[in-house]
């Protein structure tokens, strides 16, 4: 049996397949491997960015594994440090990761892209969270992630009624980036890729550290916990050769040299 997760590095990009046809649904198994994934992408100094996809162009994924739930797999099972799909809840992930949504993304599965930093889709691709009309809710961020991406009665419908969202609405949205041909898709992922590769890694780095802390706070809170010193990417990009690399290559008119400290 082939492995449910496929990986491979392009130009300092790791790729992440999920291949579990026919619906790339997630189990237990499932979560952990991708977890183990973006871990890979986390500890690898090599690494810089991660896409994160679906095998075939019919499924991105269709959420969590009905069939497992079947044979007794819980609900509420333990889907390892990442949480669910890997991503969910993997917080310290410090690597910005790319969504390359190739078709439905049902329920855990718009909750993955939901994780990711940036969405790219298909323009077949559909969106949903249909949880409710099979008696649960999204928790694996759906719910808590959704309302702060589309304006509340929008996601608040789809979120009670479970209705699919087309690529181009949720682009009209801003809750994806980027709307391309199905044959498009890699390649677009893959070129934001390496544009944020062409940013300080150090920089990255804070700027996802800094997302996270104060995604809850106002902006005097935010303000607050900048200048207290507790951010330690963010404090590590003050003091960076690369903080000093980046005005020199500017007024140099060169390309930087990125060093990552």
């Amino acid at each position: 049996m082939s492995p449910p997760v496929r990986t491979e590095v392009v130009d300092g990009v790791l790729v992440v397949t999920l291949d579990r046809p026919p619906a790339n649904a997630v189990d237990v198994a499932t979560s952990q491997a991708l977890y183990a994934a973006f871990r890979r992408l986390q500890d690898d100094p090599r690494l810089r960015v991660g896409i994160v996809t679906g095998a075939g162009d019919r499924f991105f994924c269709a959420g969590w594994d009905l069939k497992a739930a079947a044979a007794g797999e819980a609900v509420d099972a333990d889907h390892g440090p990442g949480g669910f799909a890997g991503l969910t809840e993997y917080f310290e992930l410090r690597k910005p990761v790319i969504a390359a949504v190739n078709g439905l993304a049902i329920g855990g599965g718009f909750e993955l892209a939901l994780a990711a930093d940036l969405i790219v889709a298909a323009d077949h691709a559909e969106l949903a969270l249909p949880e409710a009309r099979l008696g649960m809710v999204p928790d694996s961020g759906g719910v808590l992630r959704l309302p702060r991406m589309l304006p509340t009665a929008v996601a608040t419908e789809m979120l009670l009624t479970g209705r699919s969202m087309a690529a181009a609405e949720a682009h009209r949205w801003g809750l994806v980036t980027a709307v391309v041909q199905r044959e498009q898709l890699a390649d677009r992922a893959m070129a934001l890729a390496q544009r944020i590769r062409e940013s300080a890694p150090l920089a990255v780095a804070a700027v996802k550290e800094i997302g996270t802390a104060t995604a809850s706070m106002s902006v005097t809170d935010g303000y607050a916990l900048l200048r207290s010193g507790e951010l330690a990417e963010y404090q590590a990009m003050l003091s960076s050769e690369d903080a000093a690399e980046g005005p020199r290559a500017f007024a140099e008119r060169r390309p930087p040299t990125w060093k990552g400290r």
